[in-house]
């Protein structure tokens, strides 16, 4: 049976990955990962700014401890891996910081009023990417970059053409993961200037599912399926409060990572507009695995695709189930819920794009034009083809879908 494996590593990535390598034999104190080293990521993230924006360690800590322990037990990285991973959770911290300053200095910031945001969800692979990058190409929505989701307090510094000059500046400069891994960029290209997902502005209270896809953090799973996400959430609408600019666009965001967060999305954002992708499950799954595996070689040497397609099976499943409780609770009353159907959208793109807008309540640009334009700039499979098989991943699919039943005999679309 063939077995998936990892991308070859370039040259230019070797040599990163080799230099990585040689630095931690030198210096095995900087690699060090595991909850007894959250004093050291605390006090590296909170050098400029100090400890007081952190608020209460008990809306962090735990997080930041459970991240630690899973990256270094769970995690199979390399020194690379290391790096990011500890660059990963000083940089939500050094946010959480940079955030309560700014709420101090601003209190007007807490009051803005948003319009509830239109929200891409779904699957992994299920056509969200496609959907909310056609989408962003109309003036009247407001689709996040990078920069405003690392850095809002930043980005909202500068005026829109400052904005748009730092951005055109960052883009012009080699991509870091696609250095070390160039096949990302057919799995999922991504860039400063690409519209992205904000989950990438989540995690200042240390709770993002996000985590897990781009490293192995199974036990930081486990535990992130017991924890309320409301302060998270709250973190959330903040960031887009620090981002607003007063011009009355309409927020429009994506990522899967909402899906089984759909009750704290739903009360953090009344009446918002959620657009629900819905593939094959097989292919969303097998698809699913492909990226995360894709993506967890860039930081791990010892990349086993069926322990990867086991993590998809069983993640997709928990999120699939919340999704559906969501539906069918009282919260639901408050939001607007589209469903789609991937086939729909490849094959009738300015039909189903018609039907988002008038979910959302808004009157239609000439759809024609939007995807021709967006075909034009980021042309389907312009970057290389995305290849894979279920069995790659250990996926059985009949077993599977006997497995996916209860979700997807309940949504309308899928047939």
């Amino acid at each position: 049976m063939t077995r998936w494996a990892p991308p070859p590593r370039s040259e230019t990535a070797q040599a990163i990955y080799a230099a990585a390598e040689a630095d931690r034999v030198e210096n095995p104190e900087s690699y060090r990962l595991g909850a007894g080293e959250a004093d050291r990521i605390v006090e590296r993230a909170t050098a400029k700014h100090g400890t007081d924006g952190l608020g209460d360690p008990a809306n962090w800590r735990p997080g930041l401890e459970q991240f630690l322990d899973s990256a270094a037990a769970d995690g199979r990285l390399n020194a690379v891996g290391i790096r990011n991973a500890q660059d990963a959770v000083t940089g939500k911290l050094r946010a959480r910081s940079i955030v309560a300053a700014k709420l101090r200095t601003e209190p007007t910031i807490a009051g803005r009023d948003l319009t509830p945001p239109i929200v891409i969800i779904g699957g992994w692979r299920t056509g969200t990417t496609f959907l909310f990058r056609l989408l962003a190409r109309d003036p009247r929505l407001r689709a996040p970059r990078p920069l405003e989701l690392y850095a809002p307090w930043r980005a909202a510094s500068l005026d829109p053409a400052e904005r748009e000059r730092v951005i055109e500046a960052q883009a012009a400069e080699p991509n870091p993961l696609h250095v070390l891994n160039p096949s990302m960029a057919a799995v999922h290209d991504s860039g400063p200037a690409l519209p992205e997902e904000c989950v990438l502005g989540m995690g200042t209270t240390m709770r993002n599912w996000g985590f897990a896809s781009t490293m192995r953090l199974d036990g930081y799973a486990a535990w992130l399926a017991t924890q309320d996400f409301a302060a998270e959430y709250d973190a959330h609408r903040t960031m887009l409060q620090i981002l607003d600019d007063g011009s009355a666009r309409r927020w429009l965001l994506k990522a899967p990572a909402h899906t089984p967060e759909l009750a704290h999305l739903a009360s953090t954002y009344p009446g918002v507009c959620i657009v629900h992708l819905h593939r094959d499950i097989v292919e969303t799954v097998a698809s699913g695995a492909s990226l995360f595996a894709t993506y967890r070689s860039t930081y791990s040497d010892e990349v086993d695709g069926h322990d990867v397609g086991r993590f998809q099976v069983e993640q997709s499943e928990l999120w699939f189930r919340r999704a559906l409780d969501f539906r069918s609770s009282p919260a639901a009353a408050s939001a607007t819920i589209l469903d789609l159907d991937y086939r729909d959208l490849v094959a009738s793109p300015a039909t189903t794009i018609g039907r988002v807008y008038a979910a959302a309540g808004i009157d239609p640009p000439d759809v024609t034009a939007l995807i021709a334009e967006h075909d034009a700039a980021q042309p389907r499979h312009g970057k290389g083809r995305h290849r894979y098989t279920p069995e790659e991943f250990g996926i059985d699919p009949d077993a599977l879908r006997e497995r996916m039943a209860f979700y997807t005999d309940a949504v309308p679309v899928q047939r």
